[in-house]
C-alpha cells in the first residue's frame, strides 16, 4: 500500500509538477528538436541558473560547497534532469544507463540484457510487486515487466520524467503492468514491508547519503526479499586528496547532477548499516571485457558492432559534438531552443570525458553491482 504523504511533501510535489508544466508544456513530444522548441525560455532559464550555480571549478571548491548541494539535492538532481532528459533520449534511448558488451552485441540489446541480469538475480517473477527507485523514463521498469511478467512501479522525483514514463508505457501496452509515482527515494511513500522486490539502476548515486536511501529500500520491502542495483561509486584507487582524482570526481558530479560520489567501500557499509545481509557483490566495469563499458562515450566508431549503433556513438565523435554543439547554439540565436540549452551540451560532455577519464584511471565504475537482502526475522 502506498503510503499517505505529509501536506508539506505533498506541496513540494505540485510545485515540481507546475515548474516542469510550465517548462516543458503539457504535450507529449519526441525528438529533440521539437522538444526544445517546446520550452518556455523564461523557466528554463531559470533552471539553468539553478544548476550552474551550485558548481564552481574543482580547485576553487570546499566542503561547505559540497554541503550546500547535499542539503539540496532535489533541486539540483530535479534542475538536472530538467535540462538533460530530451539530451539523454535524443544520444541513449530510453534506459538512462551503461552496460557491458559482448562482440557482435547491439547497443540495445546489450542494454536490455544488463537489465534481465539484475532481474534474474533478485528473483523477479511473474505477480511480484516490484519497486524501480530513481526509474527515468521507464525504459528498464518496461523491459523487466515485459521480461518478468511482474508488476513494476516506477518512483521519480523528476515530474518531467515521470509524464514522459506514464505516455511510453501506455504506448508499449504496459498500462496495467506498470505505474509510475512521483516521490522522493528518501522517503518512500510506501508502508513497511510492502514491496517483493526493489532496484534500483545508477539512481541512488543521487542521494545524498547511501545510508539513507538504502534505509528506505529497507524498510518497504517484505522480510526476505532482495534489494538490487547498479551503483555509480569511486574505487578503492580513488584519493579524495588528490588533486587530479578530485577533478574527475567534480567532473563525474557537475555533469551528472550528483551531489557527492562515493566508494565502493561506503557503499557495502551502508547496506550493512542499514540492516542488508549482502548476498553478492561485483564490479562489473572490471571483468575484463573486450569491448568497454564507455565505448559509445570515447565516440569511438570502430568499436561499433552494428550500423545502428554507429548512429548512438557518432554523436560523441568530436565531430558529432561539434555538430550538436552548433547546432544549438543556431537554435538557441532564431529562437527555436532556449538560452541555457548550449550550456547544457556544454555540462553533458564534461560529464563524458570525466566518465572516461575515471574508467580508463580505473577510478570510477558506474556498475557497481550487488544483490542485498532483508533478513527473515527484520
Amino acid at each position: 500500500m502506498v503510503a499517505d504523504t505529509s501536506s508539506a511533501v505533498s506541496a513540494q510535489h505540485a510545485e515540481d509538477i507546475a515548474f516542469a508544466r510550465a517548462m516543458h508544456g503539457k504535450e507529449i513530444k519526441t525528438g529533440l528538436l521539437s522538444n526544445l522548441a517546446s520550452k518556455n525560455a523564461d523557466v528554463h532559464n531559470v533552471a539553468t541558473d539553478t544548476y550552474l550555480k551550485m558548481w564552481k571549478q574543482p580547485d576553487a571548491e570546499d566542503e561547505q560547497d559540497e554541503n550546500k548541494r547535499l542539503d539540496s539535492y532535489t533541486a539540483l538532481v530535479n534542475s538536472y534532469y530538467n535540462l538533460a532528459t530530451d539530451f539523454y533520449e535524443y544520444g541513449w534511448g530510453g534506459s538512462f544507463h551503461f552496460c557491458r558488451y559482448y562482440p557482435g552485441e547491439e547497443f540495445f540489446r546489450a542494454i536490455a540484457r544488463h537489465e534481465h541480469y539484475l532481474a534474474a538475480n533478485i528473483g523477479i517473477k511473474r505477480g511480484m510487486k516490484v519497486l524501480d527507485v530513481g526509474c527515468g523514463v521507464g525504459g528498464p521498469a518496461r523491459e523487466i515487466a515485459e521480461f518478468t511478467g511482474a508488476h513494476i512501479t516506477g518512483l521519480n522525483n523528476n515530474a518531467y520524467q515521470v509524464q514522459r514514463a506514464l505516455h511510453y508505457a501506455a504506448k508499449q501496452g504496459l498500462s496495467e503492468q506498470t505505474d509510475f509515482i512521483k516521490g522522493n527515494f528518501m522517503e518512500i511513500p510506501y508502508e513497511d514491508n510492502q514491496l517483493d522486490a526493489v532496484y534500483a539502476i545508477e539512481a541512488t548515486v543521487h542521494a545524498p547519503t547511501f545510508e539513507g536511501v538504502y534505509g528506505e529500500i529497507f524498510r518497504v520491502l517484505k522480510p526476505g526479499a532482495k534489494f538490487g542495483c547498479y551503483e555509480w561509486c569511486m574505487t578503492d584507487d580513488y584519493d579524495e586528496k588528490n588533486p587530479e582524482h578530485r577533478r574527475i570526481a567534480h567532473g563525474i558530479e557537475k555533469g551528472n547532477g550528483i551531489p557527492k560520489m562515493r566508494k565502493i567501500a561506503e557503499c557495502l557499509q551502508a547496506l550493512k548499516n542499514v540492516g542488508f545481509e549482502i548476498e553478492m557483490h561485483e564490479d562489473l566495469a572490471n571483468m575484463g571485457d573486450s569491448i568497454q563499458w564507455y565505448y559509445p562515450l570515447e565516440g569511438d566508431i570502430r568499436k561499433c558492432q552494428t550500423m545502428r549503433d554507429v548512429l548512438t556513438t557518432m554523436a560523441m565523435t568530436k565531430l558529432g559534438r561539434f555538430t550538436t554543439t552548433n547546432f544549438c547554439r543556431v537554435l538557441e540565436r532564431i529562437g527555436l531552443a532556449p538560452k541555457g540549452t548550449v550550456e547544457t551540451q556544454k555540462f553533458l560532455e564534461v560529464a563524458a570525458d570525466a566518465l572516461v577519464e575515471g574508467a580508463q584511471k580505473n577510478l570510477f565504475t558506474p556498475m557497481f553491482f550487488f544483490v542485498a537482502k532483508k533478513p527473515e526475522n527484520a
